[in-house]
């Protein structure tokens, strides 16, 4: 399922990062790779601001669509 659809709070694994190449290569630098542990903190005005290898990160709710968990 997509980020998006995750539990505020709850640690989830990524599966996997769609998208185009770009796209793929600028979550990857935010440290959304397979494997890694991602939560989600809140959500609001359309953005999703998430818990990533100790590092919080706001990312578009467009994005967060394409992060597999």
């Amino acid at each position: 399922m997509p980020l998006t659809m995750a539990k505020a709070g709850k640690e989830n694994t990524i599966i996997k990062v769609g998208g185009k190449e770009e796209v793929r290569r600028f979550l990857e630098s935010l440290g959304f790779v397979a494997g890694s542990i991602v939560s989600v903190v809140s959500e609001m005005n359309g953005n999703v601001i998430v818990n990533v290898k100790g590092s919080r990160v706001a990312i578009s709710r467009e994005m967060a669509n394409k992060i597999m968990i």
